[in-house]
């Protein structure tokens, strides 16, 4: 059985989709941006965006009974190739050891002209 998880504490979805689901242990956190969950808005700094974006991850993450420990996987979208540091910096503060599998892709473009986005597995259950 699939459960939706939705928060008030990350942005509501801009799309036909849930922040995230929950199939047997395994969370699938849809891609967060860098909004602003208080006024909606998306900041011009990218490490305000990213912060924005991982802090909004883990809202969904902890909405489903988990936490970033658990995280197994992070995938990344960047606007640009020259944000790849910047983003390891913004990184490092949210996964500080046994870092979960991650892949960075380049875009040409995100939602609402966001210049970062961040999804996840993580597992919320070890009982099953």
């Amino acid at each position: 059985m699939k459960f939706l998880i939705n928060t008030p504490l990350a942005p509501k979805p801009v799309g036909p989709y849930s922040q995230g689901n929950v199939y047997r242990n395994l969370l699938f956190v849809a891609g967060q941006i860098g909004l602003d969950v208080i006024n909606g808005g998306m900041p011009d700094d990218f490490h305000v965006q990213t912060k924005n974006a991982f802090y909004n991850m883990k809202s969904v993450v902890e909405a489903a009974g988990s936490n970033l420990s658990r995280v197994l996987k992070v995938t990344v979208y960047l606007t640009s190739v020259d944000y790849f540091e910047p983003l390891n910096e913004v990184y490092f503060k949210f996964f500080a050891e046994n870092y979960p599998a991650r892949e960075t892709v380049v875009v040409a473009a995100l939602p609402k002209n966001a210049k970062v986005e961040v999804s996840c597995v993580a597992y919320v259950r070890e009982d099953q």
